[in-house]
């Protein structure tokens, strides 16, 4: 299906109200609308093939729009154009709004970044380590810093043959109604490591969302909507899709692997895979556990919003963080050790690989290298993306924003380095 250009005097206008970044032609901002259009022509190739049902990317540079277009369509099983206002699983790119909300109250003096975890979560005060094969008490306390950047020692629990990981299969830490009641689940099972010893990313973040309830004294989905969602006029940004906008949020899906085609996710198959009664990322009408990790729906426009205004913290006059913190955040917080190791060689960027030039800031993966990240770009990009393939970038050199969204878990490792071979070969002017 071919992708539909959206007028830029029309793009992201959800309601008369809504507040719209500006939109600019691309030459006025030293890109090619003619080689802009090989975002569109990409997209295209990867929906007309069926490998993704459709997409929805924007690519705004010095803050003004400059590229937005659709391809393909809702679903596998639905025909219909997806549309600009449609809803998405963000999953793993609620890890930077959380972050962003635990930052925030690092500038009122909340906590310090040496700070024990344990400070503010008593729960985690006395937590085990896995060590050749045995749980014994862990010697270090984790610290705000570490939680941030995934140097905790938590796991997620992806790996059937580790068995740290397979303790978290068993402990259903999903299920937990809420909170309170994931942290206990949490506090019960060994760390993978020491805290500080290596990179492996993990469910800190929920962790992280925990901490911001704490010390903000409000619900952490209350907060995010206090205090960034509603200040940068993120309309269509929440954990629990509205019951008027549910006919907006799009069907996920895989992939089939004897053909490589997106099929699309029935209730009997998240039920297959064990998602049959969690609270968080598989529920979206219900929800009393709010994942800081994983949780957020959005739309395309709204992640724009968001992303633009982690340029420098400030959005149409609404400053969330100041600039300093903002570059804070976005510079390499790994030490030289995890860095130079590769640390337990998890290490995803936007080309899908476990490559080099791979660091970690304070919510945002940091392009180091970008010869041995193994893709077109500038270092110092910040970045990161969800399981159900949506992907966003800040280049702070170049000044632009990428967001593209889709809905299949796990994507294809071409479509993130396509995407960004296609915004970068378009630049006309570069500042580097």
């Amino acid at each position: 299906m071919k992708s539909i250009l959206i007028s830029f005097l029309a793009v992201f206008a959800i309601s008369v109200s809504a507040k719209e970044l500006p939109t600019e032609k691309p030459e006025r901002e030293g890109m090619s609308s003619e080689r802009l259009q090989r975002v569109a022509a990409m997209n295209d190739r990867y929906t007309n093939s069926g490998r993704i049902a459709g997409t929805a990317t924007a690519v705004v540079r010095n803050g003004k729009v400059v590229h937005v277009s659709t391809s393909g369509k809702k679903s596998a099983a639905d025909d219909r154009p997806i549309q600009l206002d449609d809803l998405f699983r963000i999953y793993s790119m609620s890890k930077p709004i959380t972050a962003v909300a635990a930052m925030q109250l690092y500038e009122q003096g909340k906590f310090q970044l040496t700070d024990p975890v344990s400070k503010f979560i008593p729960e985690l005060k006395d937590l085990k380590v896995m060590k050749n094969g045995k749980v014994v008490p862990a010697q270090k306390q984790m610290t705000m810093q570490q939680l941030l950047n995934h140097t905790a020692g938590f796991s997620y629990g992806f790996d059937p043959n580790d068995p740290v990981d397979q303790a978290y299969q068993k402990a259903d830490l999903f299920g937990a109604k809420d909170l309170d009641e994931f942290i206990l689940k949490v506090a019960a099972l060994p760390l993978k490591f020491e805290p500080g010893e290596q990179w492996h990313y993990s469910i800190a973040v929920d962790v992280t969302g925990l901490v911001v309830q704490r010390l903000s004294g409000q619900p952490f989905d209350e907060y995010l909507k206090e205090h960034i969602f509603e200040p940068l006029d993120m309309k269509d940004t929440f954990f629990e899709v509205p019951e008027d906008e549910i006919g907006r949020f799009l069907p996920n899906h895989f992939l089939n692997p004897q053909g490589g085609q997106a099929v699309v996710i029935t209730p009997d198959i998240m039920a297959g895979l064990g998602f049959a009664n969690c609270r968080a990322m598989c529920n979206y009408t219900d929800v009393t556990l709010y994942s800081g990790g994983g949780g957020l729906v959005s739309t395309l426009r709204d992640y724009v919003r968001f992303a633009e205004a982690m340029r420098d913290g400030e959005l149409d006059g609404t400053r969330i963080l100041g600039t300093k913190t903002v570059n804070y955040m976005r510079s390499n917080h790994l030490p030289s050790a995890i860095a130079s190791g590769g640390g337990s060689g998890e290490q995803p960027n936007l080309v899908g690989d476990p490559l080099g030039g791979f660091g970690f800031g304070l919510g945002f993966g940091i392009v180091t290298d970008t010869a041995a990240n193994g893709a077109i770009g500038s270092v110092g990009a910040y970045y990161w993306g969800g399981a159900a393939g949506t992907v966003f970038w800040i280049d702070p050199v170049e000044n632009i924003v990428v967001v593209s969204m889709m809905q299949l878990m796990g994507g294809w490792p071409s479509y993130r380095p396509d995407l960004r071979v296609a915004t970068y070969q378009s630049l006309l002017d570069t500042y580097e």
